[in-house]
């Protein structure tokens, strides 16, 4: 899983190097996330796919607050470090187990989380870091290119 754990620490940086108020602002734009909420999102989303799925840990999610989500980058960061150290874990669960948890809520992909292979939720953690991650980084060039 070196690629998502490439994402989070990309993200890690990204955000240890923000102010709580850049961090919590989002860009003027329809819709738009603020950098902390992407981050919120992205613990949010391991933790569901891989620690509530996977691991069959139960963490609770309430997907649409993490997109509002607003508190302290560095916080942020020590979450996201904490993802990082799980999906490892999470990874070989699923290689050796497949999904110990398919009763658990907390996604826009209901039927998918019933039905899908172990190794489909590995990549769809994977490729919602790498999108997440180049989210962030638009992002944050925006909100710098605004503040010049």
């Amino acid at each position: 899983m070196s690629i998502a754990d490439e994402s989070l620490s990309a993200m890690q940086a990204i955000l240890s190097g923000m102010t709580s108020e850049q961090a919590n602002r989002a860009p003027a734009l329809p819709g738009a996330n603020s950098p902390y909420a992407i981050g919120a999102h992205c613990v949010g989303m391991a933790d569901y796919w891989g620690g509530s799925l996977i691991a069959g840990l139960r963490i609770p999610r309430d997907r649409d607050s993490e997109f509002r989500a607003q508190g302290d980058p560095q916080q942020l960061c020590v979450e996201l470090g904490r993802i990082r150290r799980l999906i490892p874990g999470h990874a070989a669960i699923a290689l050796t187990e497949g999904v110990r948890d398919r009763t658990t809520v907390g996604t826009t992909r209901n039927a998918t989380d019933r039905e899908a292979s172990a190794t489909w939720m590995l990549l769809h953690i994977v490729r919602e870091l790498s999108q997440h991650l180049g989210q962030l980084e638009i992002t944050r060039d925006i909100l710098a290119s605004a503040d010049r």
